[in-house]
């Protein structure tokens, strides 16, 4: 009974964490009708997508934010990366 309840955890844990996994920007890009993006309407879309979730992220080390050059060198890493 014990391992039933375990492996039902278990599983119930990989089901929940593949489904918050799939939260990027391109999974995003839809239109008000339900339709996925295409063309430039997605283009757009996903660029102030990326750039939405890499700006809370450029803080220096000493907890300010980052500006002028390593701002972008720091935007165009993540934004590369997400």
């Amino acid at each position: 009974m014990m391992k039933r309840i375990f492996l039902a955890a278990v599983l119930a844990t990989f089901a929940a964490g593949s489904a918050f996994a799939d939260d990027t920007c391109e999974s995003k890009a839809v239109g008000k009708d339900g339709k996925t993006l295409a063309g430039a309407a997605k283009t757009s879309f996903l660029k102030k997508c990326k750039e939405d979730a890499c700006t809370p992220k450029a803080v220096g080390s000493d907890g300010k934010p980052l500006a002028g050059a390593a701002k972008n060198s720091f935007m165009k890493k993540c934004e590369t990366s997400a």
